[in-house]
């Protein structure tokens, strides 16, 4: 059925607001770290969003930083410096807010508080014991607080999508009278059907007029988050939240690259209406996101996965090649795929690494910049071109290394099919040095016991996962292992090497020091 579109007389602009760092990394096992935070945000500015939501910073240290260091480095460094804008969620409780209202202050004008609270009835009924006139009060008051910091405030009535209608009109009107500039509509639980969200925005788009921007926000339970989105943008929502390759809590949320690319390619449906975003940088910011949480991107995943533009069938590969429109609804090179840097070589200086490096958003300090190039010279000598995956995987590798209790100095293993495999492992603790040897299931087995009996910290381990940065026999192996230590946290590890058994180790090793030194992550507190 049809959904009728309120395009007319409105803004043209769908703000882009991109939730990677906050919804999609609650996603279990998307944990990252600082680093890795700040090279995803520095290509969300090259991809153009619009508003990049940075953390909940009152949950813990970590997401307090991050959602401060990407406030000071990333707001205005879109082209022109409009963007992006960089956003701290809060509930509706002081301490939260002020946090907040703290962390993004480096941004100055391009900071926003997002302050969100539940109104659904089911909400009301067994997470708060409140009625509506209570919840009502707490958003007017968490609005007018966050005011007295940051001009820019979002609201979110958390589980819109089954909140009474009427109730929802009544706070989303309450919240812009006190200061709210953008009111989002999550559908938080991924519960609405497109027909029926979109009446919903557009009842909310006529009663508010141009006072806010209206803006969605649609979880991926029912597997119709882009298409709820897409319901809210034909019917008046201006602001799409969304994150790269879909990532976020249980089936994850909207994916960014899909929503851009149905705007952009349905322009006939979507007349008028458009987005900033840089499409041609999507494959490259999907594949650094999912470097950095672990997740791969399936193979027939829409837009960015491998499989999107290949063409197996033959009737499909013969019109393919008399008119590529004929099988091609969209220009694979205008997303990214197909383009391809000069690879480096064993010959290219520090200078050509560092600057490449930098060209692909990773910022080092010199100490790492030393040990990412004792890495890149070593798999320079085993291949003839290190490839921009590559050198990403090496920096993973290197660079995310903790402040290491425990270094990799030197590993050697036998094996085969009528041998029992057996490893030694030298470590570097200081200027001390320690070897063990054991015996394991495999030559993967075998060190990683090897380095449980240098460490003494015995892990378990509850993922492993290897694949190559590029094609090839000469390819890069990256490792991502996750592992438990004595009950703690899963930690999880990463490690690289054109040998496959020592990225496990260095991956292993990874993990290891990271359960010595990190600290245990503040549990997060779920959002919108």
């Amino acid at each position: 059925m049809k959904t009728e579109r309120l395009i007319k007389n409105m803004s043209d602009k769908v703000y882009i607001f991109d939730t990677t760092l906050r919804d999609g990394e609650q996603c279990p096992g998307a944990s990252m770290n600082i680093r890795q935070k700040m090279e995803i945000a520095r290509q969300l500015a090259k991809l153009r969003v619009d508003i990049i939501e940075a953390g909940f910073p009152v949950i813990s240290d970590g997401d307090f930083e991050s959602v401060s260091r990407i406030s000071a480095e990333i707001a205005g460094t879109s082209p022109g410096g409009k963007g992006p804008v960089i956003c701290g969620l809060s509930r509706c409780v002081p301490k939260d807010i002020e946090a907040a209202g703290k962390a993004v202050k480096p941004a100055g004008k391009l900071g926003r508080i997002h302050v969100f609270l539940a109104t659904s009835s089911i909400h009301l009924q067994y997470k708060f014991c409140k009625n509506e006139k209570d919840i009502l009060n707490l958003a007017v008051e968490g609005v007018k607080r966050a005011k007295q910091l940051c001009q820019n405030i979002e609201f979110s009535p958390e589980d819109a999508a089954r909140t009474e209608l009427n109730f929802l009109t009544e706070v989303t009107l309450a919240v812009i009278e006190a200061g709210a500039t953008t009111v989002n509509i999550p559908d938080t639980v991924g519960y609405a059907i497109p027909e029926q969200f979109g009446g919903v925005i557009r009842h909310l788009t006529q009663r508010v007029g141009d006072r806010a921007i209206i803006s969605v926000h649609c979880h991926n339970d029912l597997g119709l988050a882009v298409a709820n989105s897409l319901a809210g943008v034909a019917n008046g929502a201006r602001q799409v939240e969304c994150t790269i390759n879909g990532i976020g809590e249980r089936a994850g949320n909207a994916s960014l690259e899909e929503a851009v690319m149905a705007i952009k390619t349905r322009s006939d449906y979507f007349k008028d209406v458009q987005t900033d975003v840089d499409t041609r940088e999507i494959v490259k910011t999907s594949k650094l996101v999912s470097r950095h949480t672990s997740f791969i991107v399936q193979r027939n995943k829409a837009i960015v996965g491998e499989n999107a533009f290949a063409h197996s069938a033959g009737i499909h590969q013969d019109g393919i090649l008399k008119k590529r429109e004929t099988y091609e609804i969209m220009d694979p090179q205008k997303i990214g795929w197909g383009e391809t840097e000069l690879p480096l070589t064993k010959h290219s200086g520090r200078n050509a690494l560092t600057r490449r490096l930098q060209h692909l958003g990773c910022k080092l300090s010199d100490e790492e910049i030393n040990r990412v190039f004792v890495g890149f010279k070593k798999i320079g000598d085993a291949k003839k071109f290190v490839y921009d995956d590559d050198l990403i995987a090496l920096v993973d590798s290197e660079a995310s290394v903790v402040r290491e209790t425990y270094t990799l100095d030197h590993i050697s293993f036998v094996g085969g099919t009528n041998a029992v495999p057996m490893a030694a492992v030298k470590l570097r603790k200081g200027k001390e040095v320690l070897l063990k040897g054991s015996t394991g299931d495999g030559p993967v087995d075998a060190v990683l016991k090897a380095i449980d009996l240098i460490t003494g910290k015995r892990g378990k381990l509850l993922d492993y996962q290897l694949r190559a940065t590029t094609s090839g026999k000469d390819a890069v192996g990256e490792v991502t292992l996750k592992a438990s230590f004595g009950g703690e946290e899963p930690i999880i590890g990463r490690g690289a090497s054109t040998d496959v058994v020592e990225a496990s180790a260095k991956a292993y090793l990874n993990a290891v020091n990271r359960a010595l030194t990190a600290g245990k992550r503040a549990k997060a507190v779920r959002g919108v």
